[in-house]
């Protein structure tokens, strides 16, 4: 089985290397960590305590894992947690997050990178965090003696659909998970019709929410709001997560709302990287005069000018959200890429907007659109027309904003739950062993 999928993989990185080149060559993407992921070069662990081994796949797998690790370390001082990731952005924002701990790129799922990243690291417990099932990985994994979980598992229909077309194979794979620490009732049925003992399925809940802020008195926030150039009383929209063409969206929707709610700020806040600088010229080039996150504080003369806020940093969109009276959540009103997390801005009771294209979040869509604690747009102008309605009705959109921030705080408790699943598996794991 290893050598069929290293082949499967080889083949498969023959066929795309030329786009990869292309991209690597433009953009630099892909080529940083490559060495360490192709190879399985991890840090070599140098404690012999239990380790705990999370896997988060990017920046919001990453930012995800701050409950547990923090009741994780306050809970068993003397256990090791480290934290490995896929993308440049993920582990730059996994050493920002997690200082006091072990991260590192994820090997490739080469059996020869698996093997090596796992002897370098020596988990008890490799906890994939929402979906990644790696057969090398696990197995590799599994012949050290250590046990794998599914943490904040969901398994949304079109996945599960496509894993059943495969279950034969990924079968051995799937035996080898020890545990699946479930989002919701659903996600546990799915994971169990594709093979994985129902004894080992438990629902948990999500621990998003428990990682979620929902003061916007927060000392993060409240000095983001200084720090931009924000007044008290400015009405504030922020675009988060957004992707090509949604900052457009956003421009001309804030646009038209100015002319009847002169305090309004817009702040957008891209998705990738990559786009920052891009973002910014454009912005320029439409007119606006534009204060850039890296730069610093904005200069106290530029109040007056109103101008748009560019969070061009990584890892901040979490406490801005918090300055947001309207929030529009990016990734949804193009096709592509299914949305993103609704859930943060819901938190802080921002009145919530999001386009058609949620695919990735069909649960919680739902769950917020049956309280009335959120608005679906159709289209640009179907934005625009919304953002006016918040800003023309107040009283209607605060109490849309704290049906949302009532439904998260109800969800709390997932990371106590998840982190006793682990112990368990940790606490059998040293039986094992000691037998």
């Amino acid at each position: 089985m290893p050598l069929v999928l290293n082949l499967i993989y080889v083949a498969t990185l023959i066929l795309l290397s030329p786009a990869l080149a292309y991209r690597m060559a433009r953009s630099g993407k892909y080529r940083d960590g490559l060495w360490e992921k192709f190879t399985g070069d991890a840090p070599h662990r140098i404690g012999e305590g239990p380790c705990l081994w999370f896997h988060a796949v990017s920046v919001g797998e990453v930012l995800l894992l701050r409950p547990l690790v923090r009741e994780m370390t306050r809970r068993r001082p003397g256990w090791d947690v480290v934290i490995s990731t896929t993308t440049p952005t993920g582990l730059a924002v996994a050493r920002r997050t997690f200082p006091d701990h072990v991260t590192f790129y994820a090997p490739f799922d080469f059996s020869w990178a698996t093997r090596r990243a796992t002897a370098r690291i020596r988990p008890t417990v490799l906890a994939l965090v929402e979906l990644e099932v790696w057969p090398n990985l696990i197995r590799s994994v599994k012949r050290f003696g250590a046990k794998v979980a599914i943490i904040n598992a969901r398994l949304s229909e079109r996945s599960h659909r496509g894993y059943r077309r495969i279950r034969a194979p990924l079968s051995p794979t799937l035996r080898r998970i020890d545990a699946v620490a479930a989002q919701d009732e659903d996600y546990a049925r799915r994971f169990v019709d594709l093979g994985i003992p129902a004894e080992r399925v438990r629902v948990t809940g999500s621990v998003k929410y428990d990682g979620l802020e929902s003061d916007r008195d927060n000392p993060r926030t409240r000095g983001l709001r200084a720090e931009l150039g924000l007044a008290d009383a400015d009405l504030v929209f922020v675009a988060g997560s957004t992707m090509e063409g949604e900052e457009a969206a956003a421009l001309e929707a804030y646009r038209g709302a100015r002319k009847d709610h002169p305090r309004l700020r817009l702040v957008l806040v891209p998705r990738h990287s990559e786009r920052f600088d891009a973002v910014a010229e454009w912005l320029e080039s439409r007119g606006e005069t534009v204060v850039r996150r890296s730069l610093g504080p904005a200069p106290a003369t530029v109040g007056a000018a109103a101008p748009v806020v560019l969070i061009d940093t990584l890892g901040e969109l979490g406490a801005v959200w918090g300055l947001a009276d309207v929030a529009f959540v990016g990734g949804s009103l193009l096709p592509g890429r299914g949305g993103q997390n609704m859930m943060e801005p819901a938190a802080y009771g921002a009145s919530v907007l999001f386009g058609p294209h949620t695919a990735n979040f069909r649960e919680t869509v739902a769950q917020l659109l049956a309280r009335n604690a959120a608005r679906r747009v159709a289209c640009p102008r179907d934005l625009a027309a919304r953002l006016r309605e918040d800003l023309d009705d107040p009283e209607e959109a605060a109490a849309r904003g704290e049906a949302g921030r009532r439904f998260v705080l109800a969800q709390h408790g997932a990371s106590g739950r998840t982190l006793q699943e682990l112990d368990r598996l940790v606490e059998s794991s040293r039986a094992a062993k000691s037998a």
